[in-house]
């Protein structure tokens, strides 16, 4: 994933745009598009990271390594800031894994999983928030916003449901149950879309 985000800088400066790519779990930025060749300004691994979701300002979210860097940004709607949480979380999911766990230790582990749970469920109250709104619109639900949020939803369900399972995992690992916990989910998304389709048919009748 790629785009435009802004990136406080310090107080003289305050917030800059800058150019920025999520990519084999590396997240770097650029001072702009154009000069993505010359070499990045910065990076840092979302395996490390804190994501913590600002619960006031819609747009912006910080990357946190504990002791050491704090990376605040903002993108340009809330919109674009869900889409590169959704992928800065599945990107940080799919880094971490049983192994980790043996190299900073369980409890380490699974309190990242924890803290990466946390988000999601910030970020899941906002999502059924806005499939609400768009399906209660006065003049009629507004179906490009619906298909939007019910993606994003989606999303973050999917990332939600792989880190229940990696805690699953990292639980197994250190009770010794060599059987993984795998979670059986339902499409909930695409079960209450068409339930909402449905709803609407009947009203229109």
């Amino acid at each position: 994933m790629e785009g435009i985000l802004w990136k406080w800088t310090n107080y003289w400066n305050g917030w800059q745009t800058r150019w920025f790519v999520l990519e084999n779990g590396i997240l770097s930025y650029y001072k702009s598009q154009d000069e993505a060749s010359q070499g990045c300004k910065g990076s840092v691994k979302v395996s490390v990271c804190q994501i913590n979701v600002n619960n006031i300002d819609n747009t912006r979210m910080d990357l946190v390594i504990p002791g050491q860097q704090h990376m605040y940004l903002r993108a340009p709607s809330p919109q674009d800031r869900q889409k590169w949480l959704v992928a800065l979380g599945s990107a940080k999911a799919c880094l971490e894994s049983i192994v980790d766990s043996k190299v900073i230790g369980f409890e380490d582990s699974l309190s990242d999983k924890k803290s990466e749970l946390h988000l999601y469920c910030d970020l899941l109250m906002q999502q059924v928030h806005a499939v609400k709104s768009a399906a209660s619109q006065e003049t009629g639900p507004d179906m490009e916003m619906l298909d939007e949020a019910s993606s994003l939803l989606k999303s973050t369900c999917d990332t939600f449901i792989r880190t229940l399972e990696d805690i699953m995992k990292y639980t197994t690992t250190a009770t010794g149950n060599i059987t993984p916990f795998e979670i059986p989910v339902p499409n909930i998304c695409k079960n209450t879309k068409t339930n909402l389709n449905r709803s609407l048919s009947q009203e229109n009748r």
